[in-house]
């Protein structure tokens, strides 16, 4: 079965970094882009970053270019966000996604709280 894993979640304050995990099985994890979701209480779901199988492209939300990046590793089912320059409203809980045959999986999600 598919199972997403996401870690590295916090309290941090304005300006520090997070580096966010999902570790990923129950499929061919290297033929699989995957991609990053944020959810506020009160706001709808937001893309926030996707890598490609190969991770070869890239591609952000406007909010988050050039302060966040998304990675992969095949070798150890992984999938990163390392979040740099953090501001408040980025407080969300983060979920990594991936479509498998037509259906949607995802993680547990993992809290990121950015305050002074």
């Amino acid at each position: 079965q598919v199972q997403l894993v996401e870690s590295g979640g916090g309290l941090v304050q304005p300006g520090e970094s997070l580096r966010l995990s999902c570790a990923a099985s129950g499929f061919t994890f290297s033929t699989y882009g995957l991609m990053w979701y944020r959810q506020a209480p009160g706001k709808e779901r937001e893309m926030v970053a996707g890598i490609t199988a190969a991770g070869v492209f890239t591609n952000y939300a406007d909010s988050v270019k050039g302060r966040f990046t998304i990675s992969r590793d095949n070798d150890e089912n992984t999938v990163y966000l390392q979040m740099n320059s953090l501001k408040p409203e980025d407080t969300a809980v983060y979920s990594c996604y991936v479509s498998v045959q037509r259906r949607d999986y995802w993680g547990q999600g993992t809290q990121v709280t950015v305050s002074a």
